[in-house]
């Protein structure tokens, strides 16, 4: 039986095993099996047959967004619309064949748009059939990287310790999960209620945590209920690219998404330069604001002028930890 057969048999066991109290231990088993296999499906570890073609697309501009969805939803139509590429558009099916980039320029940031080929045919499951082909890949939408701390060891056994009381897992789980990966002498420590998908996940260790929009096109065309329904859903934006509808709520969302900020410089003695911001990512210190100017600036780095909402006058003296905030600007003295 190949990986492939393997994989649709434990998925069919999975879909039809209650979930309850007395089944957790052998679903457990089940998907570790499943993502063991995928793993090996996605990382072959022979050399026979021949590569399937791909693309790769030279990292451009501050921030990078993939468009994935189905054929004909309208995803050459958005990037020829929000940027000033050309994506081949047409009415049927698998219009496009190869990524095709494109660059959005919004509050000075320049963000590369990556128009991808339809990736399933047939929609009859909507939203719920693309995030289980980005899950099987191992990609996870809108989440956040489980908080377990987990460490291989030479010897010694397993470890296991947990800093919260687990509802969705158990140390007997755990043991056995490692035992279906062979894996017999290890640390692990829950920090969180986590689950067995989640453990899994970090067994892995090659899972991509990603934000993710759900962008509806062609609201044009549905009823104003429908409309709003699907606007309050999470994560979610609906749009008309033939009627240029809410497209600036659109990018206004996507610049909230990637966590970006804009923060301006100012030389002594003169005005700040509102017009050429540096863009960094929420969060930022003035380390990261130091090192975006000149790599060698931390190391002449005496102390900074900050004027905006970080601080609690303006200007404020601050170090390099210094948190920054959008449309801050800064004064760096030197030694």
């Amino acid at each position: 039986m190949g990986i492939l057969e393997k994989i649709a048999e434990i998925e069919r066991e999975i879909a039809r095993t209650q979930k309850n109290k007395a089944t957790e231990y052998h679903l457990g088993l089940l998907k570790a099996k499943l993502a063991k296999y995928r793993q090996q499906l996605l990382e072959p570890t022979t050399k026979a047959g021949a590569k399937g073609e791909g693309f790769d697309v030279m990292k451009s501009g501050d921030a990078r967004v993939a468009l994935i969805g189905f054929p004909s939803v309208g995803k050459s139509t958005l990037l020829n619309t929000l940027t000033a590429t050309h994506s081949e558009s047409a009415s049927y099916e698998f219009t496009t064949l190869t990524c095709i980039p494109g660059v959005i320029q919004y509050n000075g940031a320049n963000i590369q748009l990556l128009d991808l080929p339809g990736i399933i045919e047939g929609a009859s499951q909507g939203r719920s059939l693309l995030e289980k082909e980005l899950e099987s890949v191992g990609i996870r939408l809108n989440k956040k990287r489980p908080n377990i701390y987990f460490k291989l060891k030479k010897g010694g056994g397993v470890s296991f310790n947990s800093m919260c009381p687990l509802t969705h897992c158990s140390e007997k789980l755990v043991q056995m999960i490692l035992h279906e990966y062979k894996i017999f002498n290890c640390e692990v420590l829950f920090r969180e209620d986590c689950t067995a998908d989640e453990f899994i996940d970090v067994i892995c260790g090659n899972r991509v945590y990603l934000p993710c929009l759900y962008v509806y096109n062609k609201i044009d065309q549905i009823s104003i209920e429908e409309v709003d329904r699907i606007a309050h859903q999470p994560y979610s934006v609906v749009i008309s690219c033939e009627m240029k509808l809410n497209l600036d709520y659109l990018l206004e969302k996507v610049w909230e998404h990637l966590a970006l900020i804009i923060v301006y410089t100012k030389r002594r003695g003169c005005s700040p330069d509102f017009g050429d911001g540096i863009i960094m990512r929420r969060s930022c210190s003035v380390e990261h604001v130091c090192h975006s100017i000149h790599r060698q600036l931390k190391s002449q780095f005496k102390y900074a002028l900050v004027w905006g909402t970080s601080v609690k006058y303006s200007p404020q003296r601050v170090g390099l930890q210094h948190v920054m905030c959008h449309e801050d600007v800064i004064q760096v003295m030197k030694k």
